[in-house]
């Protein structure tokens, strides 16, 4: 979703934080490198872990989050990017403290060029790292090569980051974490709420399909592990083929049968209650958020500890049945050809 091949990393300043007895070290300088190596290095580190987000967000009001808020505007509007760094650094160090959390190498890094949904933008970024890797070096001394080991970063990715693009109407944060660290750093350090847009839309119908799908319609009628993987990827199907989602059409072309339809609509309209989300009937579908939420429709058939059936295609070259004498069950698959 973020193309970040042509952005240009303007500046960005380090930092070390701390939680255990060991100082911090805030910097008083920022970096600059614009050598096209030295750049394109920077965009690596910075940018491309968040080439594939599937989940925009944006700032929440009234929240802790506002100091970040703030900060980030306070960049992008030219403040001193060390200053408000230092400032970022010393929130972030409170945050982490507050909620038991390590330390890290911290960077604060300003871009311009930052490309979504085929507009450029300017953004910033905050990255935390927790460890380095280790990279051996060598070079020519006296017509020798000496190698030396040192400890940097280079293929690591970062523990928690968030990456703030200012679009138009309002900034679109992207966020990195895990389920351990998200609440101190989605709302305790930066104040984030999911943004109502097309990519979060796609997102939540196509979740809404999926649970649909795998846990309340076989509550409601007979529906094989065959029939429901034939369904999810008639669902997945209609994303990757369509370029706008229309909830009754959807229904249509991926049930049929009116009774499905009929309870899909039912379903739809309590997901939405008891998932905390609002899923639109109509809007455009977003391609990175499908290509995202794919990989969570399974499409495996598996049978006992012996047999994996991977069905991508059609549901009627497949017959489920018992064997009368044995009682087993069986899968009866009809192909064309063996490839």
């Amino acid at each position: 979703m973020v193309n970040g091949k042509d952005a240009i990393v303007e500046e960005f300043v380090l930092h070390r934080l701390a939680t255990d007895d060991a100082p911090s070290i805030l910097n008083d300088f920022s970096a600059v490198l614009e050598g096209s190596e030295e750049q394109e290095f920077l965009r690596r580190l910075f940018l491309k872990p968040f080439a594939n987000m599937g989940e925009t967000f944006t700032f929440a009001e009234g929240e802790d989050g506002d100091v970040f808020h703030g900060l980030c505007a306070g960049i992008h509007a030219g403040r001193d990017l060390v200053e408000a760094s230092r400032s970022i650094a010393q929130r972030l160090l409170e945050v982490l403290r507050q909620h038991d959390l390590k330390g890290g190498d911290v960077f604060v890094a300003k871009f311009n060029g930052v490309e979504l949904n085929g507009a450029r933008h300017a953004a910033v970024g905050v990255l935390k790292f927790d460890g380095r890797e280790v990279f051996m070096e060598n070079k020519p001394e006296d017509g020798r090569l000496v190698m030396r080991l040192g400890r940097g970063l280079g293929t690591l990715k970062p523990a928690l980051a968030v990456l703030v693009v200012f679009t138009p109407d309002a900034p679109t944060l992207f966020t990195i974490d895990d389920d351990r660290h998200a609440g101190a750093w989605r709302h305790g350090f930066i104040g984030l709420r999911r943004k109502e847009d097309h990519v979060n839309s796609t997102r939540d119908a196509m979740a809404m399909a999926r649970t649909f799908i795998t846990e309340q319609l076989p509550q409601q009628q007979e529906v094989d592990r065959a029939g429901q993987i034939d369904l999810l990827n008639r669902s997945v199907q209609y994303f990757k083929e369509n370029t706008a989602y229309d909830r009754d059409h959807f229904a249509q072309e991926v049930f049929g049968e009116k009774e499905v339809m009929n309870a899909f609509d039912r379903y739809s309209e309590r997901y939405g209650q008891e998932h905390d989300v609002r899923v639109q009937d109509r809007f455009d579908i977003s391609s990175h958020a499908v290509k995202s939420q794919a990989r969570v429709f399974k499409s495996v058939l598996k049978l006992d500890r012996n047999f994996h059936i991977y069905i991508h295609g059609d549901r009627s070259r497949i017959e489920q049945g018992v064997d009368e004498r044995t009682g087993r069950k069986f899968y009866k698959i009809y192909y064309d050809e063996e490839q």
